[in-house]
């Protein structure tokens, strides 16, 4: 009964931080566009977040051995809170289009915040819940943030109509103000605190477990071919091929990306109604899950007929998320409890780090090969994530 308290406090305090973030990005995204009239200022702002979660990810070991993580995790959320309030503030008082870069030293504070709470969120989950129900667990907090997701984008617009973003940067901090206390009602969880070790054990601590155990270091180059391939779904890219590939107005941007996060939610859906196979078979369910997203990114990449394209939108989000919800799993039973937080650490080094560079080059591929070379070569990532997944099963299992 505590664990099912644990987790109920958990998933709704995550669920209130993920509805929070969104609507923070809409509102300083709007803010910026409004100042500026550049979609290039806008679009630094994914670039500003990956950047700071990346430098967060890298020195967040260095406190993991000093504070529990429940301390960590609830001085992160209220540092959010914080920080939130005072971006509300200055657009309230001092937004001018000549110190709009102010902003940005503001979201990259909160994004070196989210570096160290993500880690600790997620390895929360194993803790909280039995071994047996770990899929389903997954799966559960999986569907739930993509309700949010699609809820969230659906009415972030339509709230900026009806609230300035002053107004809505104050609901916001509203919000992390809920998800801090719900987090602050959480138990301890165990976590070994190492106050003697060397700067560079507490800061390699997580690599070594990685490099010490099989199934991770697979792991960690599927999340290198995974972080490469999944950039073609940033907003610009997608917006390029609506543009080129399907030459529909932007309009369809939003109805692809709502397609996407409509097959993550179906795929979240089935692993919870199938969590025993999913369990049993994850081995399969992440290996084809791959070889499925990939072939059908290649097929995204070479029609030009905007229904089929909503489809098979449906479909990359479908196998793709019944790919990763067992990957997580697999993730959470590699290591001692005790490890886990420092490994999804090290994984979100490698994924912050490399999706802000390839978020980048990804724009010159466009410009040098086109929209469609670039969401096939995507597809070929996938389908070799897959081949590494089927050749190496047995590490799965």
């Amino acid at each position: 009964m505590k664990k099912n308290k644990n987790f109920l406090l958990l998933l709704t305090g995550q669920s209130f931080a993920n509805l929070g973030d969104v609507f923070y990005i809409v509102s300083v995204i709007s803010v910026l566009y409004s100042l500026t009239g550049s979609a290039t200022i806008s679009s630094i702002v994914p670039f500003t977040i990956t950047s700071a979660m990346f430098v967060s990810s890298l020195f967040t070991p260095l406190f993991l051995g000093k504070y529990k993580l429940k301390t960590l995790l609830v001085w992160s959320q209220m540092g959010k809170t914080v920080l939130l309030i005072i971006l509300g503030i200055f657009l309230f008082m001092f937004m001018q289009s000549t110190n709009y870069w102010i902003i940005f030293v503001l979201i990259a504070g909160i994004a070196l915040l989210d570096g160290c709470a993500n880690p600790i969120m997620r390895a929360f989950l194993p803790h909280y819940v039995a071994d047996d129900k770990l899929v389903k667990a997954n799966s559960t907090v999986e569907t739930v943030n993509q309700i949010i997701q699609i809820g969230a984008w659906l009415f972030g617009g339509l709230l900026l109509l009806l609230f300035n973003p002053f107004w809505l940067i104050i609901i916001v901090s509203g919000l992390f103000l809920v998800s801090s206390i719900l987090t602050y009602l959480l138990d301890h969880v165990n976590h070994v605190e190492k106050k003697e070790e060397s700067l560079f054990t507490q800061l390699s601590v997580g690599w070594i477990s990685i490099m010490d155990t099989p199934v991770l270091r697979k792991i960690i180059l599927i999340d290198i071919l995974e972080t490469i391939a999944g950039t073609v779904w940033i907003a610009a890219i997608l917006y390029i091929y609506v543009e080129q590939a399907l030459k529909e107005g932007e309009h369809w941007w939003g109805f692809i990306n709502g397609a996407f996060f409509v097959g993550l939610l179906l795929g979240s859906i089935i692993c919870i109604k199938y969590s025993h196979l999913a369990d049993t078979y994850k081995h399969y369910f992440i290996g084809f899950g791959a070889l499925l997203s990939g072939v059908l990114t290649i097929l995204f990449g070479s029609i030009s007929y905007p229904l089929l394209a909503l489809v098979l939108s449906i479909g990359i989000g479908l196998f793709g998320q019944l790919k990763n919800i067992p990957q997580q799993t697999v993730i959470q039973r590699s290591v001692p409890l005790e490890k886990l937080v420092t490994v999804y650490t090290s994984l979100g080094t490698v994924g912050t780090g490399l999706f802000g560079i390839s978020s980048l080059a990804v724009g010159v591929a466009v410009d040098l090969v086109g929209v469609r070379v670039v969401f096939i070569i995507s597809g070929a990532l996938l389908l070799l994530v897959s081949l590494i997944v089927l050749r190496h099963k047995r590490l799965f299992i």
